[in-house]
């Protein structure tokens, strides 16, 4: 390669070259100062540039690839706590809130980003507590919970899968999630008309969990095959696979 060796990596015969000034020559409109210079080069040998050409390969590869596998006929199923939207904070804040005005026992809750705080952890925090105070809490958490819609978080890259399809394809959110909670957080960002069917929590006659991807293919009476399924649970992913659905996640959830 024709030009000049402008540095020598330190164990290796490798260089960089350039042909001419412009090459490595900042443009002006991107500047502040001359000052910005060391910055800049700095940014470059640290592979900031890189990581971020590597991040827009991999989102541009993911579009393809959500582009290739969702055709006209695909059903897309959403999951919604965790996956669309990250309720897991706002979740805990109004248990904590409940637990304080039920007990009133001083109980400081430790928030554990890593897992979502439900029944069995409140068992677990307050072995004593009575059902009845049970009960009581778990009707204040739902009650709090709009308290704490401004803690949710939408996850970007899901919603704008919904999006770009909802206006294309059959879209339904399938959730454990009851349904005051589910319809509070979808308005919250504006998300409830981009579906055209709803399926809520559902508990079977002896109080038994129901998979929700049975239920909702069930009463669509649509084809396992056509659907593209999008959920972060592990056992939620496998009671999918239980239902006949192969397609799950083509983008990390």
């Amino acid at each position: 390669m024709r030009g000049r060796k402008i540095e020598e990596i330190e164990g290796s015969s490798r260089g960089i070259y350039i042909r001419n000034t412009a090459d490595i020559t900042p443009k002006w409109k991107n500047m502040c100062s001359i000052a910005d210079i060391p910055e800049l080069y700095a940014s470059v040998r640290n592979g900031s540039t890189t990581k971020k050409m590597n991040s827009d390969l991999k989102a541009i590869k993911e579009k393809n690839e959500i582009e290739r596998i969702i055709t006209i006929d695909s059903i897309l199923f959403f999951d919604m706590d965790g996956t669309l939207i990250d309720t897991d904070y706002a979740n805990f804040l109004s248990y904590k809130k409940a637990v304080h005005t039920v007990t009133n026992n001083g109980l400081e809750l430790i928030y554990n980003p890593l897992s979502r705080f439900n029944r069995s952890f409140l068992k677990i925090a307050l072995p004593d507590l009575t059902q009845a105070d049970y009960e009581i809490i778990i009707q204040k958490k739902e009650e709090y919970y709009k308290d704490f819609l401004s803690e949710t978080i939408l996850n970007q890259e899901i919603a704008s899968v919904l999006l770009k399809y909802s206006s294309t394809n059959k879209t339904v959110l399938v959730t454990n999630c009851r349904k005051d909670r589910a319809l509070m957080t979808l308005n919250h960002f504006g998300l409830t008309d981009k579906f055209d069917e709803i399926f809520y929590r559902q508990i079977s006659n002896n109080n038994e969990r129901i998979n929700k991807f049975k239920n909702a293919i069930m009463k669509l009476g649509v084809p396992p095959k056509l659907i593209v399924v999008f959920e972060s649970e592990e056992i939620e992913i496998a009671f999918a696979k239980e239902a006949g659905i192969e397609i799950i996640n083509p983008i990390i959830v």
